[in-house]
């Protein structure tokens, strides 16, 4: 029996390096036909080769008609943004490249955020911080909008007590009225669907909870928060006529939860 045990626990380590280490999944969704998105989310504390060359050329393989990155490019403790700006310039070879900041951006030293500021100015990349633009893509006009939302949805005084919420109102306040037209929403947080859709949007894109860290059976266990199974964690989720669009993230630690690059047709 103690043999057995250990050999579980021998291949569970081996299992869980590998995940850390190197296995990167792609993850197909068909919504739609015509226009295919690459969604990328969560990148922190995690390189996919050198300077992200595995990544990048698993991107460039799928021949997207843009990228969407929902936020945390980068850790707030980062001190070097070489890798980083080589993996965004690449990726801005391959597609237009749509983003938003997540909750690490947000939340970067004093020290790095004009640096990071300058690396987003200088890149080719569209940052939207409660901003929007309209991109057209085989005779379709798509109104894609950024939310920057307030940083107590992620942490306040300190903890994850208390933390404030998003409504429909706060989204009107932060990006105006939704327009007709096809709109996709960026925004990090995926516990907000409700308002999103009822703010209009037709697709959002979210991160953040990493798949729910850990995943047994399907289920998300942990989110950045210290919540048990938190909802919306990962995968496709229907809000009335809002589809919210959840990566599982590609950095940081996860077990059973593989990073991913998922794949929208819309």
């Amino acid at each position: 029996m103690i043999y057995t045990i250990l050999l579980v626990v021998i291949l569970l380590a081996v299992y869980a390096a590998a995940e850390n280490l190197y296995i990167l999944t792609v993850r197909r969704e068909k919504l739609g036909s015509g226009i295919k998105i690459v969604h990328l989310s969560d990148l922190h504390k995690r390189s996919f080769g050198s300077d992200n060359s595995r990544l990048i050329s698993r991107v460039r393989a799928e021949k997207p008609d843009l990228i969407i990155f929902s936020g945390d490019l980068v850790s707030r403790d980062i001190t070097d943004l070489k890798c980083v700006e080589k993996t965004l310039g690449e990726l801005c070879k391959i597609a237009p490249v749509y983003m938003i900041y997540g909750n690490h951006e947000q939340s970067i030293s004093a020290e790095m955020k004009p640096g990071l500021e300058a690396m987003f100015a200088r890149s080719e990349a569209v940052m939207l911080k409660n901003q929007h633009t309209t991109v057209s893509i085989k005779g379709r006009e798509l109104k894609i909008y950024g939310l920057l939302e307030n940083y107590g949805v992620y942490k306040k005084n300190g903890g994850y007590r208390g933390l404030d919420s998003i409504t429909a109102d706060d989204l009107e306040a932060l990006l105006g009225s939704c327009p007709e037209g096809e709109v996709l929403l960026m925004a990090h947080n995926p516990f907000f669907g409700e308002a999103y859709a009822e703010w209009g949007a037709d697709y959002t894109f979210s991160g953040h909870v990493h798949g729910g860290i850990v995943r047994l059976f399907g289920v998300a266990m942990l989110s950045p928060e210290r919540k048990f199974f938190p909802k919306n964690a990962k995968g496709v989720y229907t809000f009335g006529k809002m589809k919210l669009l959840v990566s599982a993230g590609l950095g940081k630690l996860r077990l059973f939860d593989p990073a991913e690059i998922v794949i929208y047709e819309i």
